[in-house]
């Protein structure tokens, strides 16, 4: 064998072409995955150019999270049929992760936004604001639950979130109805829900709102909400106006940007009528 004829070549080599590492080769001669076509006498390792896609078949399978030993077993049992169904699978896992990176961005996009927007925000102020219509994707009715009901329901919202994405980057928010808050019930919540500016078919619990809301900061936790509320409603009467179907609530910042419960800020938004 003369290596010189330029038909082969060395470890060294072909680690370089392939942009790994010689002692990668190595273990995959080892363990039988890609072995060199020629050993010399005295050890040497020469590869075929031909194996230079061998081994990005092989790099690629491990990308996408193939075991060497599920690699090895293919290996093993090669041929165009069962080569062909390894990329059908493998495009379809492609395709899966794909979107859940694309969920994954428009997620970050939404929390930059929000973070962003409410850096401009002045949390003492109360305004009067007109909301256009938005498509909200609701939970199961939380009201009057124990708190193992709760737990199950909150899952359940979750794993829908997450299963059919769901999941906008917008915040999970409640609605408490009116009836509640009027009675100084404010944590007797109706739904949990999320926003979705693009929403999907086959989703009953897809709501709409628009209308006049009345829009407070609360900062703090829950145990001092009703302060926030009293504060509104006197706003409220200012205008003349009174509280609508529904109340919402978003976390602003919660906990994760913030370390402790006394910097939560919480924003409510009263649905508002004429009186």
């Amino acid at each position: 064998m003369n290596k010189k004829n330029g038909k082969y070549l060395t470890t060294g080599e072909f680690a370089k072409l392939c942009k790994v590492n010689k002692q990668t080769l190595i273990f995959y001669d080892q363990i039988g995955l890609l072995s060199p076509v020629l050993k010399s006498e005295k050890g040497y390792r020469y590869y075929s150019i031909h194996q230079i896609e061998l081994f990005f078949v092989i790099d690629l399978l491990k990308d996408l999270d193939m075991s060497l030993n599920d690699i090895q077993l293919y290996m093993q049992n090669k041929s165009p049929e069962s080569y062909l169904s390894l990329m059908y699978q493998k495009k379809e896992e492609i395709v899966k992760k794909r979107q859940e990176i694309e969920m994954k961005e428009k997620f970050i996009e939404a929390q930059i936004a929000l973070i962003e927007k409410a850096s401009d925000i002045d949390f003492h102020q109360v305004t009067l604001e007109q909301f256009p219509e938005a498509t909200l994707y609701l939970s199961r009715n939380i009201e009057n639950i124990t708190e193992e009901e709760f737990v199950e329901v909150v899952s359940d919202f979750l794993n829908e979130l997450s299963e059919s994405q769901l999941d906008t980057g917008y915040p999970i928010g409640v609605i408490t109805k009116r009836e509640q808050v009027l009675k100084g019930e404010y944590t007797n919540y109706s739904f949990l829900y999320i926003e979705q500016p693009h929403p999907k078919e086959g989703h009953p619990y897809l709501k709409t709102v628009k209308g006049d809301f009345i829009i407070g900061y609360h900062i703090g936790d829950e145990k001092t909400i009703h302060h926030t509320y009293n504060r509104l409603f006197l706003e409220m009467e200012r205008l003349n106006v009174t509280i609508g179907d529904y109340v919402f609530e978003e976390y602003i910042y919660d906990s994760v940007v913030m370390n402790h419960k006394e910097h939560y800020v919480t924003k409510i938004m009263i649905q508002v009528i004429d009186k």
